[in-house]
């Protein structure tokens, strides 16, 4: 029973130190624009069942609980929060935030899409709008190499004003996807994400339209990794970890004396 109850607890240190990188990448990306924090979620193993509910004890009477004894713990899975995080004005034309659901579009360099919070943009010798790492966003945006401004407008109509010109004139529309389970989206780095079976197939409109959110233009969207709510859940992920390894110890020392008084 001690080396079962071994195992048991080495489950349960094997959780809290997944749980701990969790919280550790969250921290790690507190500072990362567009970034959505994880969460780890966990469900116990399978029980050995001694004697059912329900068992007969007589003739005439039946066990009301089971005799079950648990086996550990493991993590099923993580998930993304997509809680809104804070707005920071920056001033840049080029910066965007999306205010309510909805993700840019960016093709990657194996010619999969990929879809992000990170409204970091610039554009290239071509005056394609992309990303920092020089993806394109979708659809794509040409700027004029003599704009004087660009005006992005909430619903993504795209506007420049040329020299000579005193109208401001459309060079394109940007677009939101939405999903209808973005928790289902498999993360890949550099803040991007990628369509999953689990997720279903990206919604893609205008923003404002059909439950997306707005533009917001000069802004970034901040981690929403909120500081003190991680650091409490590493406490006690800390706490839960001296707990399972104080389990191994004590029946370590339970062996010991067994194996010392035989």
């Amino acid at each position: 029973m001690s080396t079962s109850a071994m195992h048991v607890a080495k489950t349960g240190l094997d959780a809290q130190q997944m749980r701990i990188q969790v919280i550790s990448n969250n921290l790690a990306n507190v500072n990362t624009t567009g970034f959505k924090r994880d969460r780890a979620n966990f469900e116990s193993l399978l029980y050995q069942v001694w004697r059912p509910a329900g068992a007969q004890t007589s003739e005439a009477t039946e066990a009301s609980t089971a005799s079950a004894i648990g086996t550990g713990v493991r993590m099923v899975s993580t998930e993304k929060m997509y809680t809104q995080g804070t707005l920071q004005m920056t001033g840049n034309a080029l910066d965007l935030a999306v205010d309510g659901q909805g993700f840019f579009q960016v093709l990657l360099p194996d010619g999969s899409m990929g879809y992000t919070r990170n409204g970091t943009f610039s554009q290239n010798a071509e005056g394609l709008l992309t990303t920092a790492s020089g993806y394109f966003v979708q659809p794509e945006i040409q700027i004029p190499a003599d704009a004087l401004s660009v005006t992005v407008s909430a619903d993504g109509i795209v506007s420049v004003v040329q020299p000579g010109q005193v109208e401001p004139a459309e060079i394109g529309q940007l677009t939101l996807a939405n999903f209808a389970n973005p928790r289902g989206l498999q993360p890949v780095g550099e803040t991007f994400l990628v369509e999953t079976a689990a997720s279903g197939p990206p919604v893609v409109g205008e923003p404002l339209a059909d439950g997306a959110g707005k533009l917001v233009q000069g802004a970034l969207e901040a981690s929403n990794v909120n500081v003190v709510q991680e650091l409490v859940a590493m406490i006690e992920a800390q706490r839960a970890y001296e707990v399972n390894s104080r389990s191994i110890s004590a029946s370590d020392e339970m062996m010991r004396y067994l194996s010392n008084k035989l």
